[in-house]
């Protein structure tokens, strides 16, 4: 498989969150800023693509029309961390998260939680069991109607939905709360997750 991890606009430690997909067996990645990414004249051969910017408050016209040019092919979509934050005034990609209502949150770090598997038999948690993880939180609104509910956690200081998968388009997407640092980056149920959501979104 191959993938791009799309950033930008939001510190991270390169290195350690490069790690996660180096580990991923049978994926190649590729790790651009998201302005490198729309002129990229491969963006089309990517089976999936994990954004994990956080761009505000709305895209630029190029921006928007290569995402939307994903959902149309039917690439898959993984939305990571802060980037279900980012675009915050675009409602495309705010049904491409599921949440309507995304500029009104809170984030509290370095938060040790309970992730519970929601749905055992769907591909992304399939056969897994709830385990406990370290990472930065938020509080907003939770994915709802048009979204199933993969993973949650009922930490007084998070969203109470963690993973969610849903349609937007032509392309499958993975929404994931979680994925701030190298306590997280280090789990490997997060990891474990992360690439069933990839593989998923691709169809794989």
């Amino acid at each position: 498989m191959q993938i791009a991890v799309v950033t930008g606009e939001h510190g991270f430690r390169e290195k350690d969150f490069d790690k996660v997909f180096k580990s991923m067996e049978d994926i190649e990645f590729v790790r651009e800023d998201l302005d490198v990414f729309v002129d990229n004249p491969n963006q089309k051969e990517y089976d999936t693509v994990v954004f994990y910017n956080f761009h505000r408050p709305y895209p630029t016209d190029k921006q928007a029309e290569t995402i939307l040019g994903l959902t149309e092919r039917g690439q898959g979509i993984v939305i990571l961390h802060h980037a279900i934050l980012a675009f915050p005034e675009w409602n495309a990609f705010s049904d491409m998260c599921g949440i309507d209502e995304r500029s009104d949150f809170d984030y509290f770090p370095k938060q040790t939680f309970q992730v519970q598997v929601t749905d055992s038999t769907h591909p992304i948690t399939e056969g897994l069991t709830d385990w406990e993880m370290g990472d930065e939180t938020y509080t907003m609104k939770s994915a709802g109607d048009g979204s199933t509910i993969l993973l949650t956690t009922d930490h007084a200081d998070s969203m109470d939905v963690l993973g969610w998968a849903r349609e937007y388009g032509n392309s499958r997407i993975f929404c994931l709360q979680s994925g701030h640092d190298n306590v997280t980056y280090s789990n490997p149920n997060f990891r474990e997750v992360l690439q069933r959501g990839i593989q998923w979104c691709a169809k794989k």
